[in-house]
């Protein structure tokens, strides 16, 4: 492997507005996980050493997780991963110009950020 990529500690449920409430409280209600709104409308839980956002996602009709992870050099690591096969999907949400990342696919299409650990 020529690039250097690390798992990243943000796990993001994006979860339709018909199952969103019931999916916080039971984070928060029935496993008791400590909420926090660090970044609101989402609700983000401490998950271990992780951290879960929970977002609603309007248009969405079920669930998806989306992975995060870290490399020094973002340009590098997504060339690398776009090299063996990740398919780019930058357009599923919109990270600002001048962001250190993007977003990829792996083959069973779980939504990945690729991104420089101080790029926010």
């Amino acid at each position: 492997m020529s690039a250097d990529i690390k798992g990243g500690i943000n796990i993001a449920m994006k979860v339709p507005t018909h199952q969103y409430a019931a999916t916080v409280a039971f984070y928060r209600d029935v496993v008791g996980l400590k909420p926090f709104e660090a970044k609101a409308p989402a609700i983000g839980f401490e998950l271990g050493p992780n951290r879960l956002w929970i977002d609603e996602a309007p248009n969405y009709s079920q669930a998806e997780v989306w992975l995060e992870l870290f490399t020094p050099d973002h340009a590098d690591a997504l060339g690398h991963l776009e090299k063996n096969g990740a398919v780019r999907c930058d357009a599923v949400e919109d990270l600002g110009a001048g962001f250190r990342g993007g977003w990829i696919m792996n083959p069973a299409n779980i939504v990945h950020m690729v991104r420089e650990p101080d790029a926010w």
